[in-house]
């Protein structure tokens, strides 16, 4: 018998004073059977520091065409292509060719330096690409917060991303590895 996903709701209210963006999105976010709570919440951490009236989740997981969450323009140009794992440098390459803007987050304990040792000159040429590092400990705290009905707030100031419910909220720990010329 295939196992299926585990559906969550959320209710994020995201403040960017970055970017002057201020919105609350009901999220419907489906946890893959061979996902952890810890990546479904960095998907909602993502989201909240790139949300967008026309950001949306992929199919995820459950496509290896797609990538996490994208943003498409009303004409269906791909502004914005969100990943999150370690992905091979012909899958960014795909990204980078196909949308405007690529961020790829990266999680884990000692997998991100390994990787990034053997990708950071190859990534080099995509101008479109960003790379952020999300600090283990900040990983493990977002999970804190999974819950089948989340209330969640991100509030986005000077880089700095505080992400929480109405319990309390964790400063999350973010490295940017790579920014492109583009970013």
């Amino acid at each position: 018998m295939a196992l299926t996903a585990t559906i969550h709701k959320a209710e994020l209210t995201v403040s960017d004073m970055d970017r002057d963006y201020y919105a609350t999105h009901n999220l419907t976010v489906a946890l893959h059977p061979s996902e952890t709570e810890a990546r479904m919440m960095l998907r909602l951490m993502a989201f909240a520091l790139n949300a967008h009236e026309d950001l949306s989740f992929t199919r995820g997981l459950s496509s290896t065409e797609e990538p996490d969450l994208w943003q498409h323009e009303p004409d269906q140009t791909l502004t914005h292509w969100i990943e999150l794992g370690m992905p091979d440098e012909k899958r960014l390459r795909k990204a980078c060719g196909l949308a405007r803007r690529v961020t790829v987050y990266v999680y884990g304990q000692r997998g991100p330096q390994v990787w990034w040792e053997g990708m950071h000159d190859k990534v080099r040429r995509f101008a479109n690409l960003r790379i952020v590092n999300v600090d283990p400990a900040s990983e493990a705290a977002l999970a804190g917060y999974c819950q089948r009905a989340m209330q969640l707030q991100a509030m986005i100031q000077d880089g700095q991303l505080w992400f929480g419910d109405t319990a309390g909220s964790t400063e999350v720990s973010l490295a940017t590895w790579y920014a492109g010329s583009d970013w």
